[in-house]
């Protein structure tokens, strides 16, 4: 296990800033918390589901219903009861004991891009922190999967703060190995590792932007959707949903070259259809298979963003 001293890490933030994350910066993620104090009656955006709700804290299973007392949250009122008994009865929930919370997060090729503050692998990998965070908050039992291309790490969910800073040495290391060899891979072996590790039922946090992972491979999702809570983050850069501005650029992955011109309107209407066709991809197979959709933007703080859910 190697530890990053505080001296080297603040090296390698401020070389690899926006490029590759810190524990340091990982660590700093729970500042944010006091921002996402969610509160149970504050309404669901349509743009997001409720994703909120796999913030919030522990979940409430119902126990039963028994006659209203005076002390009870009237919100909770059972009116069908109410209306068959003419008295007032509410309903009873019970709090779920130590939870699950898991993060898929992808590191392969596709999220080694980024054009504005940084990649869209270093946004994932302070969103995992942040939920992190969040599920240790909360006392639940928090776990990772890092899917890198070519290899799947697996880390056990653990509810200890001993856990959570080994993941995010863990996460701070292959950020910054994906710089040099970066893969796209197949990721059908990383969702097989995650459903044999999932014993009991749980909340699962994929990030991706989901560029490789079409519907067959959708359909390993739908498998463990039948039994968690799935939550499919989509980690975009503004230069995914339009076109840079007009003029002529080039580009090249590998030993592939590109010059390609911004200006044709056609250019530009096709550039936006293709991230939009894969948006709406993403958001018909988590309707179909009752995963829940958000998105976060690379170019906005993280918070900002799930603070305004």
């Amino acid at each position: 296990m190697v530890w990053l001293s505080s001296k080297n890490e603040q090296d390698i933030s401020d070389k690899y800033h926006g490029l590759a994350v810190s524990v340091e910066e990982l660590i700093a993620q729970q500042k944010y918390l006091p921002y996402l104090a969610l509160q149970p009656n504050k309404l669901t955006s349509n743009r997001a589901g409720d994703v909120k709700s796999a913030f919030k804290g522990r979940g409430m299973e119902f126990e039963e219903v028994r006659a209203y007392n005076f002390s009870d949250d009237i919100r909770d009122i059972d009116w069908r009861v109410t209306a068959r008994k003419s008295e007032p009865y509410t309903k009873i929930f019970a709090e779920e004991k130590d939870r699950e919370i898991v993060v898929f997060l992808d590191l392969s090729a596709t999220m080694v891009f980024g054009t504005r503050n940084e990649l869209k692998s270093v946004t994932a990998s302070k969103l995992a922190s942040l939920i992190g965070w969040i599920t240790v908050r909360n006392k639940d039992r928090f776990g990772l999967l890092i899917y890198d291309g070519k290899q799947t790490t697996y880390f056990k969910p653990q509810n200890n703060f001993t856990n959570l800073m080994y993941i995010f040495n863990q996460i701070s290391l292959k950020s910054h190995e994906i710089l040099q060899n970066n893969t796209l891979g197949d990721m059908s072996e990383a969702f097989d590792v995650l459903q044999y590790n999932q014993k009991g039922k749980g909340t699962i946090f994929i990030l991706s932007d989901f560029y490789h992972i079409d519907t067959e491979k959708f359909k390993k999702i739908a498998v463990l959707a039948r039994k968690h809570q799935v939550y499919c983050i989509n980690i975009f850069d503004v230069l995914e949903e339009a076109a840079p501005q007009d003029g002529t650029y080039a580009a090249q992955y590998d030993d592939t070259k590109l010059v390609f011109d911004t200006s044709a309107e056609n250019f530009r209407n096709q550039y936006r259809q293709y991230f939009q066709n894969n948006r709406e991809n993403i958001k018909k197979n988590c309707q179909k298979f009752l995963c829940k959709y958000m998105e976060i933007r690379t170019d906005i703080p993280i918070f900002k963003q799930l603070s305004q859910i």
